[in-house]
């Protein structure tokens, strides 16, 4: 495992839609690890695969809960509203407030292949929706709320 430098705001790379993960490989499961690895260096709760420079589907989350890897992420269903501050490790020391569902159920790939699904509500929905975003090359000052 390596930890991995973070691209910041600025980075062309950042703004690029990521490519779905055909095939889970030993290449994936390392660039797994290492995101992991850096966001837990970082003391980050997310890590979207576009942050290290790679334009491919794959997120990594722990909100304290236990962490969560998974490939080729998406939202099927999402529920309420809330309104609090985030920030991200591609964008150092700026916070703002962002409107996410209360409640999401995600579905992707485990670190195995194999299909799964994810609910998540207040912290863990948000991070999903953050990290989500980011494969979609949308940064959450996006979506700050004026």
């Amino acid at each position: 495992m390596a930890i991995r430098n973070v691209v910041k705001d600025g980075d062309p790379v950042l703004r690029k839609r990521s490519r779905a993960i055909e095939k889970v490989d030993e290449r994936i499961q390392t660039l797994i690890d290492d995101m992991v690895e850096t966001m837990y260096d970082a003391d980050g709760v997310g890590l979207a695969a576009p942050q290290v420079g790679i334009l491919k589907r794959i997120i990594v989350i722990d909100t304290g809960e236990g962490l969560i890897e998974m490939i080729n992420p998406e939202i099927l269903e999402e529920k309420g509203e809330q309104i609090d501050p985030e920030g991200c490790l591609s964008v150092p020391g700026v916070t703002g407030d962002v409107k996410r569902p209360k409640w999401v159920r995600v579905r992707g790939l485990n670190r195995d292949g194999k299909e799964i699904e994810i609910e998540g509500k207040d912290l863990l929905a948000r991070a999903f929706c953050h990290e989500i975003d980011h494969l979609e090359g949308i940064l959450f000052t996006d979506k700050v709320i004026k």
